[in-house]
């Protein structure tokens, strides 16, 4: 069961949530995705929303590479939510520390799933700690990465978004990104 521990409301009327809990559950319009740039769903979340979804999620995802390529941080990829409750699943390829432009490329893959959620006209959306896990990033920098880019998406961007869910399913998690949003 996800519990939401903390909610603001943004300036531009978006409630932001910070949630302890399964991604994989959420009920939200589309959920995101932390993916390699070839949608090799393998591990972590990928694997766990695979797991639960079904293979359809695979299927199209090699579907849109055989078709577009391979993913880029900035435009990410999206599939059908497959048997989850979400409508979509956003393929949002997050950075691998070490690999250079970070922060940069958390920030592209945040922004650009924001996008293409607006663009399948999603209400709301539920995101994890995207590259914390086994890409490495530090959870207390991608903390301030992720919430400065969802912002900075609302302020500069007309969005249909109303929710948005930053699904986290570690205790740690949730402290570090509580923190950063106080």
């Amino acid at each position: 069961m996800n519990i939401v521990l903390k909610e603001i409301t943004l300036p531009s009327n978006q409630a932001l949530q910070i949630v302890q809990g399964d991604l994989t559950l959420e009920e939200v319009d589309a959920i995101v995705n932390a993916a390699n740039e070839y949608l090799e769903h393998g591990g972590g979340v990928a694997w766990a929303i695979v797991m639960r979804g079904g293979d359809v999620i695979q299927e199209e995802s090699n579907q849109w590479i055989q078709q577009y390529g391979s993913v880029s941080h900035a435009h990410p990829a999206w599939t059908s939510g497959g048997g989850l409750s979400a409508k979509y699943v956003i393929h949002a390829v997050g950075p691998v520390w070490g690999d250079g432009d970070e922060d940069l490329k958390l920030h592209d893959a945040v922004y650009g799933s924001f996008r293409v959620a607006d663009e399948l006209k999603c209400e709301s959306i539920a995101l994890p700690a995207i590259s914390t896990g086994i890409f490495g990033f530090p959870k207390e920098r991608a903390a301030g990465v992720i919430l400065n880019t969802i912002k900075e998406y609302f302020e500069k961007e007309k969005s249909r978004l109303k929710v948005v869910r930053l699904t986290l399913f570690d205790k740690n998690s949730v402290g570090i990104f509580t923190r950063a949003l106080d």
